[in-house]
């Protein structure tokens, strides 16, 4: 069975602001977020509970999941629409920024690219770092769009 026949081209909101393409722009995060958690796991940094003992800011930054999969749950029960996600990716956004690129990151661009010998391969991990972020702020900026176009 195919995904797109099973989804409407609009999802059922109360304003129906949100369609199907903001599905994307949650689905395109949710992949380079497990990228980058993978990222962690490989090189061995920045790593914590469940897979070390320590519980540190990897251990929260993985309720983004559950968080996704509760926001997703709420978007087809018609509970929220655009504005919520706007905000969502928003939040989402700051969060990444503030955690990898902003001159307090706690995980910095040399701790994702430094572990790897290849720098390439640390190029990449860096590059999936950047991506997500600008998925979530594009992510944002559409849901903000459709909350403006369709605002009552």
């Amino acid at each position: 069975m195919e995904l797109r026949a099973e989804l409407p081209d609009e999802l059922p909101t109360e304003n129906t602001s949100l369609t199907r393409g903001l599905l994307l722009f949650a689905v395109i995060p949710t992949v380079l977020g497990a990228a980058h958690h993978i990222d962690h796991i490989i090189r061995g940094n920045h790593v914590g509970w469940p897979i070390t003992p320590h519980v540190n800011a990897f251990t929260f930054s993985l309720a983004i999941y559950p968080l996704l999969g509760i926001s997703l749950y709420l978007t087809l029960t018609r509970r929220v629409e655009a504005k919520y996600w706007a905000g969502f990716f928003a939040f989402s956004a700051g969060m990444l920024a503030y955690f990898h690129v902003s001159p307090w990151a706690i995980e910095p661009p040399r701790d994702v690219m430094g572990p790897y010998a290849n720098p390439l391969f640390g190029s990449l991990a860096f590059a999936i770092v950047l991506a997500l972020i600008a998925s979530v702020v594009v992510g944002s900026l559409y849901a903000a769009t459709l909350w403006y176009q369709h605002r009552d």
